[in-house]
């Protein structure tokens, strides 16, 4: 068996749910890529009593050729071709009933959603077979799932008709965290300081899948070049097969998806309507959530709880990195990204990238901060009076009286606050004070990749964290 990386409060899951001594039906879900087939599979050790997946664009005949190919390899039987989803999950249940176990009688149906063909009565069938069998079998633990995710929301786990409330067990499956990152590309033995790292997870985020690509022999620049500038380079196809097989109908997800990128502080809800052109209502509202439900973007409330004001931010760094890199590039550059370091549009887009790794490790941000155990609320603020048009992207609001103002700041070395520096973050603190009218003590800090520069400024922080604390 191939070591799971990370993963721990998932396997935690897995372990109750096999022992629970109770019929469960577990949905896992997660962007593509994201390795929820390789983490049933190594956690079971391929030791399943039915295992079938669904194939891409397979007609109902030929799901159901490889339902009854699974079926017989499994029976060590001969059970004859079906010709529908009934027929099919009436012999899964009469091959079930004739294992004998004292223990779990696993069942993985892998990528789902592909299996339900237009009309043919897969979700039926599929819904009678758990209602009418395995809900009543103690032993019998269902566990489905699918990079679909829309699918799998809107027809399991929000279903209103006959599979309503029948779901035991939901694991949404996270990439990889920073920490996971390193733990990964070591098994690999791929060397990479921790500041190349950063960049690396800036670029791909942390898909297993992605991070399966980089070749040891390689240095980062050289791979982000061979992945995604090259001619047919694997990562430069990868945008237009992400959104297509997560949504049936990707178009419009892609639409906001590509004016977020273009706006990276964020837009409220009206101005994606204004710039997508995608009329406002409850499609809109159903595809921004299955969006942040998938880690795409986040909605992030505004200090002062104002619905309205809420921004939607794209926070999935593969997609941010091909938008502004790779889409419109036209050609194929080999040394693309290696000739790009140290100019002004890497540097335009380490700084935001940046803000973003620290936006997606905030419970590592909180322990550097000793604030773990201390309940706390995450917002930004944008100002509504201030001539300069003051913001701050992160603010984390503790119930001990303290607001922390984080001010995050990518550098290759230690990070200077300057005279001018200094007077922006005194302003941005004071109109924060003088608008929201809070009563708390705000503390300003620092988030950086070496630290902060101990010169005449470094004591107006009242804390930092570095690039090491997100490990």
């Amino acid at each position: 068996m191939k070591r799971i990386i990370g993963r721990n409060a998932e396997m935690k899951q897995l372990t109750e749910y096999a022992a629970s001594g109770k019929a469960e039906f577990v949905v896992i879900f997660g962007r593509r890529r994201v390795g929820k087939t390789f983490l049933v599979k190594e956690f079971f050790r391929g030791n399943f009593t039915f295992y079938l997946s669904g194939a891409e664009n397979a007609s109902k005949k030929e799901q159901l050729f490889n339902f009854t190919t699974a079926l017989n390899k499994h029976s060590k039987a001969e059970y004859p071709p079906v010709d529908s989803w009934q027929n099919a999950f009436v012999q899964l249940e009469s091959y079930l009933q004739s294992v004998k176990t004292n223990g779990r009688k696993v069942v993985f149906i892998d990528e789902l959603p592909w299996l339900d063909n237009a009309k043919s009565g897969f979700l039926l069938a599929f819904e009678y077979f758990w209602n009418a069998y395995a809900s009543s079998e103690s032993g019998i633990l269902l566990i489905v799932c699918g990079s679909a995710t829309s699918w799998l929301m809107n027809k399991i786990i929000r279903n209103r008709g006959g599979l309503h409330n029948r779901v035991t067990r939901q694991i949404f499956l996270e990439p990889f965290t920073l920490n996971e990152t390193e733990q990964f590309l070591k098994s690999k033995k791929i060397a990479m300081t921790r500041f190349q790292i950063a960049e690396c997870y800036m670029i791909m985020g942390g898909i297993p899948y992605y991070l399966e690509q980089l070749e040891r022999s390689l240095g980062l620049d050289q791979n982000i070049d061979k992945l995604f500038f090259k001619k047919n380079a694997v990562l430069r196809n990868e945008y237009s097969k992400l959104y297509a097989s997560l949504f049936k109908k990707p178009e419009n997800y892609i639409k906001i998806i590509e004016v977020l990128a273009q706006k990276r502080k964020g837009l409220t809800r009206e101005e994606i309507v204004k710039f997508s052109r995608i009329s406002d209502g409850g499609g809109l509202t159903d595809m921004l959530e299955e969006l942040e439900l998938c880690g795409f973007i986040s909605i992030n409330s505004n200090f002062t709880n104002s619905k309205k004001n809420q921004l939607h931010q794209l926070v999935d760094f593969y997609s941010l990195f091909y938008l502004n890199f790779v889409k419109d590039r036209k050609g194929n550059d080999a040394s693309y990204w290696s000739s790009l370091i140290d100019n002004p549009v890497h540097r335009s887009w380490t700084g935001y990238s940046f803000e973003l790794l620290c936006q997606t490790h905030i419970s590592q941000i909180k322990k550097a901060l000793s604030i773990g155990g201390v309940i706390s609320y995450l917002s930004g603020w944008r100002s509504k009076e201030s001539a300069d048009g003051a913001q701050i992207d992160l603010l984390i609001d503790r119930n001990d009286n303290i607001i922390n103002i984080c001010e995050m700041k990518y550098s290759t070395k230690e990070f200077t606050i300057t005279k001018a520096i200094d007077a922006n973050l005194r302003n941005k603190r004071g109109a924060f004070i003088e608008e929201t009218k809070t009563r708390k003590t705000t503390h300003i800090t620092m988030i950086t990749t070496y630290g902060v520069k101990h010169n005449e400024y470094w004591n107006n922080i009242q804390s930092e964290v570095k690039l090491d604390d997100l490990f």
